[in-house]
C-alpha cells in the first residue's frame, strides 16, 4: 500500500474536490430575470463562488455584484474569464475596517431593486467575520472585542453567530429584508453541523428564530463583557431578528450546494477504491478539540486490536466543527499558536501513545487551521517518540494551546494553502 500519509493526504485532497463552487453551482442557478441579476455575498469561498456563477451565467444576461472574503483566498482568474462581479478581501476572523466598509457597500447595492429583480447571495463560512456591520450605535471596535472574547470562550458556532447576528445590520435576515421586492436566492456551502442555513455566515438572508434573550443568555454563559449600551439594547429587544414567518423572505430561496457530508462520502468512496473499509462517525461532530481527539483514539486503538465495529484495515472519518478554549498563561509565556485541527491532534496523539498500525490527519478544508499558515496537522505511532527526541511533550503543547510549535518540528503540519471552499473540519484516520 501507498504510504498511510500519503493515503490520507489523498482523502482530505477529494474530500475539497467534492466542495468546489464551480462543481457543485449549475444546477441550483436560477434563469436570468426580466430586469437585472445583483450577486452579492460574504466566505472564504465567496471569490470561488463568485467565479463560478461569472462561469455560467448567460454572457447576454446583466450581472454585477459585489463578495467579500478573506485575505489571500481570492482564486487566479481564469484566463478568459471576464470579471462581472467584484471581489474584495477582508479580515477573519476578527473583522476589520476593510470588512466593515464591504458590508456597506453591499447594503447600499439594495438600494432601488424592484420585483423584476434577482438577488444571487452567495454565502459561505466565514461571512459573520467578513461581513461586519455593526448595529446602530456600536462601534467596530466594540465588535472586534466581543469576537475575540467569542473565540477564546469555547463557544460553539451556533452560539457564537446567535450572538453576532443581534449585534449587526446585516446578518440575522437583515440583508434578505433590504432587497425587498427583489427575489432572492441564496447559494450557500455549508461549513456548520447540521447545515443550518441561519447559521451559516450568521444567516443574512433567512429567517432567524433565536432571539435577543438567547444572544444575552450566551454573554452570561461565557463570561463575554461588553458595554452597558450593548445590554440595554438587546435587554430591550431593539436589535430583534426578522422572525420565520416574516413577509421579507416571500418568494426567496435556499440551496445548499456543498456540504460537510457529501465531501466525507466522497471521501469514503475514494478509500474504498483503495481497498480499505471505510466508516463515517459523522459530519456534526462538536466538543473540546482535544477531548474530541481522545475519543477517536479510543476507536482507533479498539479497531487496531481487532476489537468493536470497525474493521481494520479501514478508514474512520468525520467531520463537524470543534471548539478550542484557550488556557490562561503565566506572565510572560509566548503564546500558543495553532486552531481545532492541531489542537485534536494533540488530543489524539497523546490518547494514542504510540499505538501501533493508526495514523490520522485532521485539517480545516478552506486550508487554513485558526490564523496560521496551516490547515492541520498529521499523526503517526511515532509522533511522541520522535518529539521527546527533540524534548517536546505534547501536554506542555495542550497546556499552551500550540498545536503549531508541537507539530512544526516535527514537520508534520499539513498545509495546503487556501482551498477556495469551506464545509469544515475534516478528520480521518487510517488503521492497518
Amino acid at each position: 500500500m501507498t504510504d498511510p500519509q500519503t493515503v490520507l493526504r489523498h482523502l482530505y485532497d477529494v474530500a475539497v474536490q467534492r466542495a468546489l463552487p464551480l462543481h457543485n453551482t449549475a444546477a441550483h442557478l436560477p434563469p436570468p430575470p426580466k430586469g437585472r441579476t445583483l450577486v452579492l455575498g460574504a466566505g472564504k469561498a465567496g471569490g470561488a463562488m463568485a467565479q463560478a456563477v461569472e462561469a455560467l451565467w448567460p454572457a447576454d444576461a446583466p450581472l454585477s455584484g459585489l463578495v467579500v472574503t478573506r485575505y489571500g483566498h481570492t482564486p487566479a482568474r481564469p484566463v478568459g474569464l471576464p470579471a462581472r462581479i467584484e471581489v474584495v478581501e477582508a479580515a477573519h476572523p476578527v473583522p476589520d475596517a476593510a470588512g466593515l466598509q464591504a458590508a456597506q457597500r453591499i447594503l447600499d447595492l439594495t438600494q432601488g431593486l424592484t420585483t423584476d429583480d434577482l438577488v444571487l447571495c452567495l454565502i459561505s463560512g466565514g461571512g459573520s467575520s467578513l461581513l461586519t456591520l455593526p448595529a446602530e450605535g456600536m462601534d467596530l471596535h466594540i465588535k472586534q472585542d466581543i469576537n475575540r472574547q467569542l473565540l477564546a470562550s469555547g463557544a460553539n458556532i451556533a452560539e457564537m453567530n446567535c450572538l453576532r447576528k443581534h449585534l449587526s445590520r446585516i446578518k440575522g435576515g437583515r440583508l434578505a429584508a433590504a432587497c425587498a421586492p427583489a427575489r432572492v436566492v441564496t447559494l450557500t456551502i455549508s461549513d456548520v453541523p447540521g447545515d443550518d442555513p441561519s447559521i451559516i455566515a450568521s444567516g443574512p438572508t433567512v429567517p432567524d428564530a433565536s432571539s435577543c434573550a438567547d444572544a444575552l443568555a450566551i454573554l452570561q454563559r461565557y463570561a463575554i463583557s461588553v458595554p452597558d449600551e450593548v445590554l440595554q439594547a438587546l435587554q430591550s429587544g431593539v436589535w430583534e431578528t426578522p422572525k420565520p414567518g416574516s413577509s421579507v423572505f416571500a418568494g426567496h430561496s435556499v440551496h445548499l450546494i456543498a456540504t460537510p457530508q457529501q465531501s466525507l462520502e466522497a471521501a469514503a468512496a475514494a478509500a474504498r477504491d483503495m481497498g480499505l473499509q471505510a466508516y463515517i462517525l459523522s459530519d456534526e461532530i462538536e466538543g473540546e478539540s482535544r477531548e474530541v481527539g481522545k475519543v477517536h483514539a479510543a476507536l482507533a486503538r479498539a479497531a487496531a486490536r481487532g476489537l468493536g465495529p470497525f474493521v481494520k484495515p479501514c478508514v474512520i472519518l468525520s467531520g463537524g466543527e470543534t471548539t478550542v478554549t484557550i488556557r490562561p498563561q503565566p506572565a510572560g509565556t509566548p503564546r500558543g499558536r495553532g486552531g481545532r485541527a492541531g489542537e485534536f491532534c494533540m488530543g489524539l496523539a497523546q490518547a494514542l501513545q504510540g499505538q501501533p498500525g493508526v495514523w490520522a490527519l485532521a485539517a480545516d478544508t478552506d486550508g487554513i487551521d485558526g490564523i496560521e499558515d496551516n490547515a492541520g496537522a498529521r499523526v503517526s505511532p511515532d509522533t511522541l517518540a520522535r518529539a521527546a527526541a527533540l524534548g517536546y511533550k505534547v501536554t506542555d503543547h495542550l497546556q499552551r494551546n500550540d498545536a503549531y510549535g508541537f507539530f512544526q518540528p516535527l514537520g508534520d503540519l499539513v498545509i495546503t494553502g487556501p482551498t477556495h471552499t469551506n464545509v469544515n473540519d475534516f478528520r480521518a484516520m487510517l488503521v492497518l
